[in-house]
């Protein structure tokens, strides 16, 4: 967010935004690298645990989320075919195909 006096919001869909450009140093779809360091590290931090403890939290709160939703979200984790935090985060990058991700 450099060049902003304001800080993006801490979600998922903030970094999209992010990625979509307009402020900070992304103007628009102009090539992108992101170097993303501590990338092993990373992927077993925001992995199942992690996952979990965000859903939870989100259960906390169902006038702002769809409780059945997470609940679904939370179903296809345990089963095995949800997706991980980090998991969300590696596709989100890979909807902007002027972001080329480099791992450290």
């Amino acid at each position: 967010m450099a060049k902003e006096d304001w800080k993006i919001g801490e979600s998922l869909d903030a970094l999209n935004d992010l990625f979509y450009g307009g402020f900070g140093l992304i103007d628009a779809n102009e090539p992108i690298e992101l170097t993303w360091k501590n990338f092993d590290h990373n992927k077993e931090l925001f992995g199942y645990d992690f996952t979990m403890e965000f859903y939870q939290e989100k259960l906390k709160q169902p006038n702002v989320f769809s409780t059945k939703i997470i609940q679904q979200n939370i179903s296809a984790l345990e089963n095995g075919t949800g997706l991980t935090y980090f998991e969300m985060i590696l596709e989100i990058i890979a909807e902007h195909k002027n972001i080329t991700l480099i791992t450290e």
